[in-house]
């Protein structure tokens, strides 16, 4: 392919890739699999590699956290921007329409659209001849922060507009008309776009996406966020990209801010800016509505008082304007309210009551998470006793006392969370509240690691924890019992016939046959199964017992060195920090977790059931092959399974980590790779077969 072709194939790319991010982004609705996408940006980041003089900024490429900044620059928005006035019911909202209608007879004409008043950080996006140039904050409505590299990581926002050639407009959910800015191009109808274009959205993470975050930073003894809004806008003001990179960030644009273009003329309505917004490829809302008359407006808008928790996201309004821009332009400003809108707001989820009590689950992995027994209040028609205070820091930051009257919040379908206290309200008999030293549910001594916010306990009897440790223990990774899933766990618990991960190697037949949905061959193939996994390696045992921190790798660094449990049992901190990849807070849950009695118990267990493997502990200072060495396998290998392959490559002492960094040495690479093949190019990592990994492993030159 001559250079020319190679240009245009490059071009290409970019508008086919930007695309396929929009329907997977914006639409959820992709038309090709990921790893036809993954062989797209492969394509796109081998030819930039040859050519980076080609890259642009609206490269798809230029979307992962670049460097971390100095500071924030201050940028001057071309046009205010400007917040709203409020009305907290149908009378307000009329009584702000009797308003304008004084100033302007046109206004008892007026229709009307409504939006949801998303509760986000209000950014504002700038556009020189189709491409993102420029991402900023409202700030004080005049002048805001430059904060274009972390928008730049956010995937819903397009980085040249129009999208694609190939895409029509289709308006916008609802839309009775089509905006008329549109040039013909072949058979295909595409928006025009002005010389420069300056949009305003509101950037937020969705309710549904907070919650997973949450719940990957609590199982992993991290910090939790308070709520969606403040995580959203935290994550968009970090001078690190690679932060707003990590989130689940996503933008819903709503109006434009600036267009200069002696050729074209903008949108006069707010529905036709709507529609051309979503033209061009912008995400827009789905929820809007116009409606020829204010009480048709005000009765929509009231109906989501009811609904808000259908909402994907925080709202804490609905924003009824009107829809003739000129008229907006018109009615003009007072402070800092335009008056051609206004919010109305849905009644507070936000109250005040009596925190009697503050007690403590155990999770799944042992982590202790303080909980607000409340007097009951109800917020937004729902009786609420019960909420989370996140951690024992947080309760310490916030000096959160027993017997405090608390600032409690709602926020749609999100578990009611306390905000703090009211300290003007304290009486003086108000209690400090101290963590506990041992665990609310089996009494054993709990554990704090400098650095951590979370507080475990490491029992692995635990019963708040045995359903999961069992699942644990059983998993494809670990112990690999086939046939025991989380409901058999669940039965067996329930029964009383597993009271620890021991307790698996002692079932019989008889015990099995009582319970729900067992017959005989499916005990005898359950207890075959229990019986095959005696066989299994050390590092799968260790990883197996659920030690906090000792995943596969770790475990089969453990394995390498100790030739069996006892052995391991016998290591000091001092000696599991020699080894490379461990340390201080991991060496301290080994020696913590060896330490407990009970632990003990079930290791005596399941020595005495046959379950104590050797290890394939070596001389120390004898090298292996892949001593040192980390690898990361992608693809479908013919002749391993993707454990297979790992218990190889951890046998020959070799590390497998599960993505592609600066410090992989070697990327395996089988069929239909994925994209971690693309970084590793992008990382320069040096990239092998299946056929040179085994020679690798032999000693093979």
């Amino acid at each position: 392919m001559n250079e020319n072709d190679l240009r245009q194939r490059y071009e290409a790319l970019k508008r086919e890739i930007n695309y396929h991010n929009y329907r997977y982004h914006v639409l959820d609705s992709p038309v090709i699999s990921d790893a036809e996408f993954d062989r797209l940006m492969a394509e796109l980041k081998r030819i930039e590699a040859e050519h980076p003089d080609w890259v642009t900024p609206d490269s798809p490429s230029q979307r992962v956290g670049g460097a971390p900044l100095d500071r924030f620059e201050k940028v001057r928005h071309p046009a205010p921007i400007l917040s709203l006035a409020n009305a907290f019911d149908a009378a307000g909202v009329r009584a702000w329409f009797e308003r304008i209608r004084k100033l302007d007879a046109r206004v008892e004409r007026a229709r009307f659209v409504v939006e949801p008043k998303i509760d986000g950080l209000t950014v504002v996006l700038h556009y020189r001849d189709g491409v993102f140039v420029q991402g900023a904050t409202r700030g004080d409505g005049e002048v805001g922060e430059d904060i274009t590299a972390n928008l730049r990581t956010v995937k819903s926002i397009p980085l040249r507009i129009p999208l694609s050639e190939n895409v029509s407009a289709p308006g916008t959910a609802g839309t009775d008309d089509l905006p008329l800015f549109a040039a013909r191009k072949g058979r295909e109808s595409v928006p025009t776009v002005p010389a420069y274009l300056v949009v305003r959205g509101e950037a937020f993470i969705t309710i549904r996406d907070f919650e997973r975050l949450n719940r990957q930073l609590e199982e992993r003894g991290e910090k939790t966020y308070l709520n969606p809004r403040n995580t959203a806008a935290g994550s968009l003001r970090q001078l690190d990209p690679s932060i707003a990179a990590s989130r689940p960030l996503t933008i819903l644009v709503y109006q434009i801010v600036a267009w200069e273009d002696a050729r074209l003329s903008p949108p006069t309505t707010q529905w036709e800016t709507l529609a051309y917004l979503k033209a061009l490829g912008f995400p827009v809302t789905g929820v809007a509505r116009r409606f020829d008359d204010l009480e048709a407006a005000i009765a929509y808008a009231a109906s989501w008082t009811e609904r808000r928790n259908e909402l994907p996201f925080e709202a804490d309004g609905m924003v009824i304007k009107i829809d003739d821009l000129a008229l907006v332009a018109d009615l003009g400003v007072v402070g800092k309210d335009p008056r051609g809108a206004i919010a109305f707001k849905f009644p507070a989820r936000e109250v005040t009551t009596r925190l009697l009590d503050i007690r403590v689950n155990v999770g799944r992995t042992g982590v202790l998470t303080p909980y607000a027994v409340l007097e009951p209040v109800e917020i937004g028609g729902v009786t609420v006793e019960r909420a989370t205070l996140h951690n024992f820091d947080f309760i310490a930051e916030k000096d959160i006392r027993i017997g405090d009257r608390v600032r409690v919040k709602r926020a749609g379908d999100v578990i009611p969370y306390v905000i703090g206290p009211v300290v003007e309200a304290r009486s003086g008999r108000e209690q400090p509240y101290r963590p506990p030293k041992t665990c609310p549910s089996c009494g054993q001594p709990v554990e704090h690691f400098e650095g951590e916010v979370a507080w475990y306990c490491v029992n692995a009897a635990c019963p708040a924890q045995l359903i999961r440790n069992v699942e644990h223990f059983v998993s494809r990774g670990a112990m690999d019992i086939v046939g025991l899933g989380i409901k058999i766990v669940e039965q067996l618990v329930e029964a009383g016939l597993v009271r620890d991960v021991a307790d698996l190697y002692t079932l019989r037949k008889e015990d099995l046959l009582p319970l729900e949905g067992f017959a005989e061959k499916k005990a005898e193939n359950l207890l075959a199964a229990i019986e095959a996994s005696k066989q299994q390696s050390l590092a799968r045992l260790i990883t197996a017992l659920g030690i906090r921190g000792v995943g596969e790798v770790v475990a089969a660094d453990l394995a390498r060195r100790y030739p069996d449990l006892d052995a391991l049992a016998r290591a000091t901190q001092e000696d599991l920090l020699q080894i490379e990849g461990i340390g201080p807070n991991i060496a301290a849950a080994i020696v913590d977790w060896f330490a407990q009695p009970r632990n003990r118990q079930v290791l005596a267990k399941l020595k005495a059931a046959g379950v104590w493997p050797r290890g394939e502990a070596r001389p120390e200072g004898e090298a292996l092959p892949l001593g040192g060495l980390t690898f990361v396998v992608t693809g479908t290998l013919s002749g391993f399974t993707r454990q297979e392959v790992k218990e190889y490559i951890q046998a020959h002492g070799g590390r497998v980590a599960s993505s592609v960094s600066k410090k992989t040495d070697y990327v395996v690479v089988g069929e239909n790779p994925g994209s971690k093949l693309q970084k590793a190019r992008a990382l320069g990592v040096k990239i092998i077969g299946e056929e040179e990994l085994r020679k690798m492993a032999e000693g093979a030159s």
